[in-house]
């Protein structure tokens, strides 16, 4: 039995914040020391981001508010509203961006419809409120009063990863379920001036954003590309308790995101790869450049250079990730589905189509997955593939060999 991701969609809020604009505004806080403005030009210059978008209406050069809250554009100058304030807007704009998403992906799962959602599993960690985001969707799209639903909260970048591997679980379980999978964030609600290095490091690289995915075991056909769940694996690293963190503060979350992160990623990455590429086999020996498709959570563009070096990836192979990373920014636990969403919208190739997918987040925790994407071989041999598929009885076949096995009569 096969767990398919059928499809994957996004969603972004309308305000757009563009990066050398938000650097000057920043860079001209009164509050900051001449070292601070050295640091924010640094950060910003640096983050290989081009757009990012924010939930905060406010956060804008083209129109200002009458009554500012967030950013006071008069006299450029970043206010600092509470946490209460902050969490407020999280339940207004994040349920839109959580329905959204949620609406997008159930409209482009071919074959399901809303009665069949049996699962429901929302994720974030820039706010709370409850009835939550979980009950909002199944609310809003009309879902079955009797879906099971799940929040996973405050786990940071690599939250997607728990609850993808939740979703397997519950359709390895029940080969008749249907588990949405949505995650949103918005952590431009937490943004303030500081000199403080991992805050302003932060600012440079935070933004808003959701995804969601249908999941299911469910006998479909497809009608485009689509990722099997294959295996996911957890890595807690010795060390790096203290670089990456997400706290509560009176004006808002206050991240660490310590510089020596990179090198943490750096120094331990292979060791939490090894686990995940021992449950297959066939991957025993390879090189991983010869791992076709890598969807690595872009934390930033450092973390980035790390893994493209020390995995010897070449940097179309990083690609999908420097490219959400440049359009979107750091969305916390969406953005790896952001890679993913890019991955499956690449043509179609003759390679051997698995995807490795890695996301690192507080703790230091690393969460990785080992997917495969599936139903796009290029030309006459889709057919071949979805026989072979058929004929391999649900066992997890990667795409390269499925015409071998169909030929062969498996």
């Amino acid at each position: 039995m096969t767990v398919i991701l059928r499809s994957l969609q996004t969603a972004v809020p309308e305000t757009v914040m563009i990066q050398p604009q938000v650097r000057d505004v920043f860079a001209a806080q009164p509050d900051l020391t001449r070292l601070g403005r050295r640091l924010v030009g640094a950060a910003f210059d640096s983050s290989g981001i081009d757009t990012r978008y924010t939930v905060v209406k406010e956060l804008t050069l083209e129109a200002a508010a009458e009554n500012p809250v967030f950013f006071d554009q008069k006299e450029l100058r970043i206010l600092s509203p509470s946490t209460k304030t902050r969490n407020e807007l999280y339940a207004e704009e994040g349920t839109k961006l959580f329905v959204e998403a949620a609406r997008k992906a159930l409209d482009a799962a071919t074959g399901i419809e809303a009665s069949d959602i049996t699962h429901v599993v929302t994720v974030s960690c820039t706010g709370f409120f409850a009835p939550g985001p979980d009950y909002k969707i199944v609310r809003a799209l009309d879902l079955a009063p009797s879906v099971q639903r799940y929040h996973i909260g405050f786990m940071g970048c690599y939250g997607a990863f728990p609850a993808l591997r939740s979703a397997k679980a519950f359709c390895d379980a029940d080969p008749d379920a249907v588990v949405l999978v949505v995650s949103a964030e918005l952590c431009s609600l937490h943004v303030r001036s500081s000199n403080n290095p991992d805050t302003i490091v932060g600012s440079s690289l935070f933004a808003d954003g959701a995804a969601a995915a249908v999941i299911t075991a469910r006998d479909l056909p497809l009608d485009g590309p689509a990722l099997s769940l294959d295996h996911f694996e957890t890595v807690l690293t010795p060390v790096g308790e203290e670089a990456m963190a997400w706290n509560i503060g009176d004006e808002g979350f206050e991240m660490v995101l310590g510089t020596y992160v990179p090198h943490i990623i750096d120094e331990h990455i292979i060791g939490a790869l090894e686990p995940l590429l021992a449950r297959d086999a066939s991957l025993e020996g390879i090189a991983y450049s010869e791992i076709e498709h890598w969807a690595i959570h872009p934390g930033g563009r450092s973390i980035l250079d790390k893994v493209e070096a020390k995995l010897g990836l070449t940097q179309e192979q990083l690609a999908p990730a420097r490219e959400t990373l440049r359009d979107f920014g750091n969305m916390s636990s969406a953005t790896v589905m952001f890679v993913l969403k890019n991955i499956l919208e690449q043509p179609a190739t003759d390679g051997n189509n698995r995807v490795c997918s890695m996301a690192f987040g507080p703790g230091l925790t690393v969460e990785t997955a080992l997917l495969t994407r599936i139903g796009a071989t290029a030309g006459p041999d889709a057919a071949v593939a979805d026989d072979a598929a058929a004929a391999a009885g649900g066992v997890d076949v990667p795409a390269d060999l499925q015409p071998i096995l169909a030929k062969a009569g498996a």
